[in-house]
């Protein structure tokens, strides 16, 4: 069950992480959906999207699918992170991150991204599993 509209959460992260990336586009159980407008200072040569901007990003669309679920946490921190690469991500198009929680308990979740190009949204470009620590309430 989702404590937080896609404006609550936006609110929060301008408030506590103004320098996040990506705009959300909508939350839902255990899932959030984001779009990253690509610039100049998120390319390799290439030109293509560059590794640390995707794992970034999808290092954000878990922290909203969280946000969404327990409501307004700073100090809910990335403790793993794991990518795999899948192919070339263009710099031509905006990239979107699809968040899942796979678990969402007291003091961890778990929950994986899958980052597609706005070219062609059926293949993946990377595939991200990454875990959270969750503080006392």
């Amino acid at each position: 069950m989702t404590v937080m509209t896609v404006e609550q959460v936006e609110d929060f992260l301008d408030d506590v992480f103004p320098q996040h990336m990506g705009n959300i586009e909508s939350v839902g159980d255990m899932r959030a959906t984001m779009r990253l407008n690509i610039g100049h200072e998120h390319l390799r040569p290439g030109p293509q999207v560059s590794g640390p901007t995707m794992m970034g990003f999808a290092d954000v669309a878990l922290y909203v699918a969280i946000l969404a679920q327990i409501g307004p946490e700073p100090m809910a921190v990335t403790s793993d992170l794991n990518c795999h690469f899948l192919r070339a991500a263009s710099g031509e198009h905006d990239i979107i991150a699809h968040a899942k929680l796979i678990k969402l308990g007291r003091r961890l979740a778990v929950g994986e991204v899958l980052i597609v190009s706005a070219a062609d949204e059926t293949k993946p470009v990377i595939h991200v599993t990454a875990s959270y620590v969750l503080p006392d309430k």
